[in-house]
């Protein structure tokens, strides 16, 4: 999610209490996988920052929960030894 100011080690607030709004970054589990994604609700689509790769089309076919929007990312300048 580097394309859009979210890098390895930054931590989330996901927020289970707030309405998706198209274009929101979201986590949630797509087909048993924990994901982190751009959901665009028009067209059904889950978008990654990556250019590279392509979006996932949410279909009937899909196993999809949404977990929750992100509405934060902490940036952590300094590893913590959390284990």
């Amino acid at each position: 999610m580097q394309g859009i100011g979210i890098f390895d080690g930054d931590i989330l607030v996901v927020d289970r209490h707030l309405a998706v709004r198209n274009l929101d970054v979201i986590v949630g589990c797509y087909n048993g996988e924990f994901i982190c994604k751009i959901i665009d609700i028009k067209n059904k689509l889950l978008i990654s920052a990556n250019p590279e790769h392509k979006p996932a089309l949410i279909t009937t076919n899909e196993s999809f929960t949404l977990e929750g929007v992100v509405s934060r990312s902490i940036r952590c300048h300094r590893p913590a030894n959390i284990i």
